[in-house]
């Protein structure tokens, strides 16, 4: 008997932001599916009409995009298939597992109170699902059914999950969830649930491994129950646990959450971020730096933490930084570029601005744990930059002023390069009977606008020459 090809999926909702926990997640599915050589799907669930918007699921897709996490199939939308939803619950009416329900909310309301009343459980009393011998009232003409899953009502439910191993839960825990609701003012079809519509397209789309937050524990017996009813293949589960906030508490769009994009925003490469994601409830051996290939390589889905992982920014910059290292400079002269431009810096497109930007990439990167830092340091290229007054008082010294003087005049006439600007400062320096540490601070603070940079005949190569001697008449 030949196994079925590894087919995973991630299914956001559009309701929001591509948030790290769900990249997690489609990191996980992903890679999953390239390490056994399968297929990974992307299906957008949007059938939260009222919540769902365009703008999310551009920005899902343009995270997606930029994590390198292509899908292989979609992506579909459920808003696209319910005629395929409908099509499932006649079948499942018509052979008994679901069945219509024409309780109003008020008497969902009164039926809850009551059972609290008593100390029970608050779940649906199943007085509209059919039984040998039960008789229904007649339904009543003015209100609008909803159509509910007839689950088992006794024996429990079990399954080995990939991550928390086996588990097993009572099917006196779960009660007849509704599978579809009435179709909105307006719409010919009614909108089928969340726990509904999962089974449904995973079933069709042959799903065999689901990797998800472990938020859907309690929804997993729900969907097993109805892939069984459906004598639907059942696909394997893992839940993995959430991401704490570096505050130990749940990340959360109220605490610190971000979406993937405003990542991207804020000058982190995209091989960082996959990496400090991977190892957020995944290891292999003590292996801190890896590259997607490798863990392509590695992610056969074992290793996966069963306790929660906590959000570290220090270490995600500690990763990223390990990135801008290895990265080529033209490419994060690219990034800088785009950087320097949502500023508002005017950076010419010129090849000799290009060439300035990469070999500024290549002089800085090693300080830098973001392409945001790279920027700062590649901006004073571009733009006229303000000492601080006690950085002026502190370097720009008496002693040092007519130095400063000699060396813009030799400036002034020497070859532009890294190798002709040392000679040149090496002659002022004997000239004045100065060292180094006196004169190199002073020309960081004029021509930078900062104390610290790498070897300054190098920096100072990277500026115009006119610059440098415009910065140092203000000596």
């Amino acid at each position: 008997m030949t196994m079925p090809t590894v087919r995973t999926r991630i299914a956001p909702s559009p309701t929001g932001y591509l948030h790290l926990g769900t990249a997690r997640t489609a990191l996980y599915s992903w890679a999953y599916a390239r390490h056994h050589g399968g297929c990974f799907i992307l299906r957008i669930e949007d059938t939260d009409v009222a919540r769902s918007t365009q703008d999310s699921v551009d920005q899902i897709l343009a995270s997606m995009q930029w994590l390198g996490l292509q899908h292989d199939e979609g992506p579909f939308f459920q808003m696209q298939r319910l005629q395929r939803y409908h099509e499932v619950v006649e079948q499942m009416i018509a052979a008994g597992t679901a069945y219509r329900c024409w309780c109003t909310p008020d008497e969902l309301d009164a039926m809850r109170e009551a059972q609290r009343a008593r100390g029970e459980k608050t779940h649906y009393d199943g007085r509209w699902r059919p039984a040998a011998g039960k008789v229904l009232p007649a339904p009543p003409a003015d209100v609008q059914p909803v159509v509910r899953f007839a689950n088992p009502q006794g024996g429990a439910v079990a399954w080995d999950d990939l991550v928390k191993g086996p588990i097993r839960i009572s099917n006196e825990e779960i009660d007849d969830l509704i599978i579809l609701r009435p179709a909105p003012e307006g719409g010919a079809l009614g909108i089928p649930t969340y726990n509904f519509a999962v089974v449904v397209d995973d079933w069709d789309m042959a799903i065999t491994h689901v990797f998800r937050g472990d938020e859907h524990i309690n929804n997993t017996p729900w969907q097993i129950n109805i892939f069984r009813a459906l004598g639907a293949p059942l696909p394997r589960f893992g839940h993995c646990p959430i991401i704490l906030g570096d505050d130990g508490q749940k990340l959360s769009k109220r605490r610190g959450a971000v979406s993937v994009t405003a990542y991207r925003d804020a000058g982190y490469l995209p091989e960082a971020m996959l990496n400090y994601l991977a190892r957020l409830g995944w290891s292999h051996g003590d292996d801190e730096l890896f590259s997607r290939d490798q863990m392509v390589q590695w992610f056969d889905g074992s290793h996966l933490a069963k306790s929660p992982a906590q959000w570290d920014p220090a270490k995600l910059a500690w990763v990223n930084a390990h990135y801008m290292k290895a990265a080529e400079d033209q490419r994060l002269a690219g990034l800088v570029r785009q950087q320097l431009q949502g500023r508002g810096v005017d950076v010419p497109l010129a090849d000799e601005a290009d060439d300035v930007l990469v070999r500024a990439s290549a002089l800085f990167k090693d300080r830098c744990a973001t392409v945001v830092e790279l920027a700062d340091w590649a901006e004073m290229l571009f733009v006229p930059v303000v000492p601080r007054e006690e950085d002026l008082l502190a370097h720009v010294t008496p002693a040092v002023v007519p130095a400063l003087n000699s060396l813009r005049e030799r400036l002034a006439t020497v070859g532009w390069d890294k190798a002709e600007i040392a000679a040149a400062m090496k002659q002022t320096l004997a000239e004045h009977q100065l060292k180094m540490p006196q004169l190199a601070p002073a020309l960081r603070v004029l021509v930078c606008g900062r104390v610290q940079t790498p070897s300054i005949d190098a920096v100072l190569a990277l500026f115009p020459r006119q610059t440098v001697l415009h910065r140092l008449q203000a000596a």
